[in-house]
C-alpha cells in the first residue's frame, strides 16, 4: 500500500479544497507546517506531527497543540537554515514515504512560493513521488527516460506548462496536444512550452535527458470540480 503523507503549510488555503483532498486520503500521515496549522485547528483535523519556528501562527493554536494533544512538535528557532516547508519535507522522507502533497505552498509571497518548487528536488531526489497543489496549480517534478501521461478526461485544468529544471532538456517530444512537439532541445531561457493544452483524449510528454518542472493549470473552479480533481489525483 503506498504511504501519502501530506504537507499543510502556511501559505494561502482553501478550507474546502485542503479537506476534499485529505478525504481523498483515508491512509495517510499529515504534517503541520507553522500557520498551515490553523487550516486544521479550524477544522477539527489532528495532524501526526508538527514543525516550524512559529512565527507567523496565532498563538491559540500553538498553544492548544502544545497542551491539550499529544501531536509530536518540532520546534525550531526562526533563525536556521532551512525553511519550515523544507523541514517539514525532510521529516517526511525520513519517517518514510512513497507520495507527498504540498498544500498551503503557493500564496503572495513569491520567494516563499519558489522556496518550495525547489524542495521538491529534495523528494525526486529520495525518490518519492511530490506535487505542490492549490485549487488552480498543480506543480510536479520529472526525470527525463519516462513518458507522462495526461488524460483530458482526468485533467486537473485546461493548461499545462513545461519548464526545464535545473538544466537543459534534450529531446523533448508532447503529442497529443494543441501544440504538439518533437525532438526540442528546451533550454532554460525557453517559454516555447508555456500554455499549452491537451487535444486528444491523452497528451503524452517524453524527453531523453535532464528534469522537468510540469504545472497543470486552470483559471477558475467551482465547488464541485475542486473535489472531483483532489479524489482523481
Amino acid at each position: 500500500m503506498s504511504r501519502i503523507t501530506i504537507i499543510i503549510t502556511g501559505g494561502d488555503v482553501n478550507d474546502a479544497f485542503v479537506l476534499s483532498v485529505l478525504n481523498a486520503y483515508p491512509q495517510k500521515r499529515i504534517i503541520g507546517v507553522d500557520k498551515g496549522l490553523e487550516v486544521l485547528y479550524r477544522n477539527k483535523v489532528l495532524p501526526d506531527y508538527i514543525v516550524g519556528d512559529f512565527d507567523s501562527i496565532k498563538e491559540e493554536v500553538i498553544r492548544y497543540y502544545r497542551d491539550e494533544t499529544d501531536v509530536p512538535i518540532r520546534e525550531f528557532n526562526p533563525v536556521k537554515d532551512a525553511s519550515d516547508t523544507e523541514i517539514a519535507i525532510r521529516l517526511a522522507i525520513t519517517l518514510g514515504c512513497d507520495k507527498m502533497i504540498l498544500l498551503g505552498a503557493t500564496g503572495n509571497r513569491l520567494d516563499h512560493v519558489w522556496a518550495t518548487v525547489q524542495s521538491l528536488e529534495i523528494a525526486s531526489s529520495a525518490n518519492v513521488e511530490a506535487e505542490i497543489l492549490d485549487r488552480h496549480n498543480r506543480i510536479r517534478l520529472f526525470d527525463g527516460g519516462q513518458e507522462i501521461h495526461l488524460k483530458k478526461a482526468e485533467a486537473f485544468g485546461k493548461y499545462f506548462s513545461v519548464f526545464p529544471w535545473n538544466g537543459d532538456v534534450e529531446r523533448l517530444t508532447i503529442k497529443g496536444a494543441k501544440y504538439p512537439l518533437e525532438n526540442h532541445y528546451l533550454k532554460p531561457c525557453d517559454s516555447l512550452c508555456v500554455s499549452n493544452e491537451i487535444q486528444d483524449e491523452e497528451a503524452v510528454i517524453s524527453f531523453a535527458f535532464g528534469k522537468i518542472l510540469l504545472m497543470e493549470t486552470r483559471d477558475e473552479c467551482g465547488e464541485q470540480e475542486t473535489v472531483r480533481s483532489a479524489h482523481a489525483l
